[in-house]
């Protein structure tokens, strides 16, 4: 068995009741939402009561999204499974960094609010729209995005699919090219422009914040959103860029996969992630643990495995 890569979700993955299975099944996942709670009372409740509504909110998702993504990674620590290498989409990032020790999880939730509530802010002040594009190049994305003033190829996700941002007033001629170019444009459930030039105020507030904290060495190898490839000592400026930068995922699965990881565990709520390395990598092993049934399912073969 080669080497196993925790992944993290990001924003859009939550769902009402997230985490509260695990959080029944694992001491120590409940000890992390015990840890959230203290930290940011109300955490609990909004992950297993919250509406969707509730969890549309990009200051309440990414709170919420990284205490169930950590409440999960203790519940497989917890059973002996440990990663070799991890990974977080957007978001996802601050998990990976805390699962692999570069800040205690109390820096991590705060940082992570820190970061909603300014994404939040931009959001606001300027909608945006974000579809995922598929059946078309990267190059071919790339090209119908240089035709308009302000839409922008964001998210790398994965063979066939680029995730793209841009002003809500080129969202109807944007969605026109693409299907001209023999693609489609499906429009996600965000409130703003994520990884792009609409990002640029809150990546620099958030990286003003970051001044106060001290981070360390990550423990294991994880890898960055901006790079693809393994995290540079610079994490707070790395994590600074990585607000208003592309995702670059496929490159960073395809470098694990080089690195020696042929197992993937996606962390938390959805299987998002997986369905995304399957198509980058279709011989890996992959797995999620996002409530009681995935994390058991997990654990045993996993454990089969080793």
């Amino acid at each position: 068995m080669g080497k196993i890569a925790f992944v993290f979700p990001g924003q859009g993955a939550q769902y009402a009741g997230m985490g509260k299975e695990l959080s029944e099944v694992s001491a120590a996942a409940a000890e992390v939402f015990r840890q959230a709670e203290a930290i940011r009372p109300g955490t609990s409740a909004q992950c297993f009561t919250g509406s969707e509504e509730e969890l549309k909110d990009t200051a309440v998702t990414q709170p919420c999204l990284f205490t169930v993504e950590l409440a999960a990674a203790a519940a497989l620590t917890e059973a002996g499974i440990r990663p070799q290498m991890a990974a977080g989409f957007s978001l996802g990032e601050l998990a990976a960094l805390t699962c692999a020790g570069s800040m205690s999880f109390a820096q991590g939730l705060a940082q992570v609010c820190q970061r909603g509530a300014l994404m939040q802010e931009a959001a606001l002040a300027r909608p945006a729209f974000m579809a995922a594009v598929v059946k078309l190049s990267d190059e071919a994305v790339q090209e119908v995005c240089a035709a308009f003033q302000e839409v922008y190829p964001v998210n790398y996700n994965c063979p066939g699919q680029i995730t793209v941002a841009g002003a809500m007033e080129e969202k109807q001629a944007f969605t026109a090219a693409v299907k001209a170019a023999g693609g489609r444009a499906l429009p996600l459930k965000v409130q703003s422009g994520f990884h792009s030039p609409f990002m640029n105020d809150a990546s620099r507030r958030f990286g003003q914040t970051l001044e106060g904290y001290d981070f360390a060495a990550p423990e294991i190898g994880v890898y960055a959103n901006l790079t693809g490839e393994v995290y540079p000592a610079d994490i707070a400026g790395t994590l600074t860029r990585q607000i208003c930068s592309p995702v670059l995922w496929e490159k960073s699965v395809r470098r694990m996969a080089a690195d020696g990881a042929d197992t993937f565990i996606e962390l938390g709520p959805g299987t998002t992630l997986g369905g995304m390395i399957r198509r980058i990598l279709p011989e890996a092993r992959i797995f999620s643990a996002a409530d009681a049934k995935t994390l058991e399912e997990t654990i045993r073969e996993v454990k089969a495995w080793s």
